[in-house]
């Protein structure tokens, strides 16, 4: 069973457990945000309702023994208030990470900073044998984070993923791991 830290730090950053209080900053930072939201699996959020209950949904899953999905709240250092979120899934053997930030924080290596922090921690878990991610095949920007972060390209999974805001059909995938 995979158990990761409640909170952790890079140089820039601080995650922690999300909290139920943290729907309007998220609201407000990105999850609103179409260009944010383009290659993810939601859509923008149109009312912050649903946003507060996929938060208790994530702060449910920290009391789980062995939760399918922990997520973290990421932070500028030195401040509590979210401008990104960061999770792994643990499946067995393998865990999958699954990220987003504000669009005002792109381009500055800040996920980078964070997927390579959690990806360190999850290949040093005795248990763990596969860290891998994924990003829609149109999204260079997010297939840098992974290779920054550590995680080498494999290969295109065809018509895997939907990304709402683009449109109803599955896309292509670009797949990336680091393996022991």
């Amino acid at each position: 069973m995979i158990r990761p830290p409640e909170t952790f730090a890079t140089s820039r950053l601080s995650a922690r457990r999300p909290r139920v209080d943290d729907a309007a900053a998220v609201f407000a930072a990105y999850a609103t945000d179409a260009d944010v939201t383009r290659y993810l699996a939601w859509p923008p959020y149109k009312r912050v309702e649903p946003l507060v209950d996929f938060l208790r949904e994530r702060i449910s899953d920290w009391e789980r023994p062995a939760a399918a999905h922990y997520a973290w709240m990421l932070c500028l250092r030195g401040t509590d208030t979210p401008i990104g979120s960061i999770g792994v899934m643990p499946d067995g053997r393998k865990v999958m990470c699954g990220y987003v930030l504000a669009k005002k924080f792109w381009g500055r290596g800040m996920m980078t900073e964070a997927l390579r922090h959690v990806v360190e921690w999850a290949v040093a878990q005795p248990d763990v044998d596969r860290v891998w991610a994924y990003c829609d095949s149109e999204n260079p920007a997010s297939l840098r984070v992974m290779e920054k972060a550590g995680l080498v390209q494999e290969g295109v999974l065809r018509r895997w993923h939907a990304s709402p805001t683009i449109g109803p059909g599955l896309r292509d995938c670009v797949v990336c791991s680091k393996v022991k």
